[in-house]
């Protein structure tokens, strides 16, 4: 693992060490990147409709800052499939950032012309329906699943793959995460073991996207 490292800005509150570090340490797992994580404060349902992303973005913009004055991060990386602030936070801090939900949409592009998204939300991230166009044939959300801590329930898992099914009778080849607490919980494993589908993880596509503008790879 190189010097280099990269800030990931979780935007829900969690006391749990290993929950906010878990997207950065896929990352490292997988791109050999150093990442710094930290939460946004007193979020603990996280972004789920305008309201909590209202809330949300000058408390990321502040997270963006300390991680570039402080921490002297390379680049940044907004893990929520909303891309909340993302334009904003680039106007206030020097260093490259990456955005979830864009970064994935442009991979499921890359791979299908039949997406569908799973989401958490009663919407999908305008930065991701702006991309994939045409492509997203079909949305769904999980009954009971509201917001992300709602994903780290028992019933979240056999909810969210009977809703990943109906993506799939609508047509879709290639199920994108709307919500970056999906790969908190590994379903992307999941889904791909039970049903076979190709998977748009957006901690993975976030890490490839920093990869490349680290090392151009």
């Amino acid at each position: 693992m190189d010097n280099l490292s990269v800030g990931i800005i979780r935007v829900f509150t969690t006391e749990d060490q290993e929950i906010t570090n878990s997207h950065g340490n896929k990352i490292e797992e997988t791109y050999n990147i150093r990442c710094i994580n930290k939460c946004i404060h007193q979020q603990p349902k996280g972004i789920y409709d305008e309201e909590s992303e209202t809330k949300a973005i000058p408390k990321i913009i502040e997270l963006a800052k300390e991680f570039e004055n402080h921490h002297k991060v390379s680049c940044i990386a907004i893990s929520c499939a909303a891309d909340p602030g993302l334009e904003l936070v680039r106007n206030e801090v020097s260093v490259p950032v990456v955005g979830a939900g864009s970064s994935a949409a442009h991979m499921a592009k890359t791979v299908s012309q039949k997406i569908g998204i799973l989401t958490i939300a009663n919407e999908v991230p305008q930065a991701m329906t702006r991309i994939l166009g045409d492509s997203l044939i079909s949305w769904r959300k999980p009954s009971a699943v509201n917001n992300t801590a709602d994903l780290l329930k028992g019933y979240a898992i056999e909810n969210s793959l009977a809703t990943a099914k109906e993506l799939m009778r609508d047509g879709a080849e290639v199920i994108v995460f709307a919500c970056t607490g999906y790969v908190t919980i590994g379903f992307g494993d999941i889904l791909k073991n039970k049903l076979g589908v190709t998977v748009i993880d957006p901690v993975e596509t976030e890490g490839n996207a920093l990869s490349f503008i680290l090392r151009g790879e």
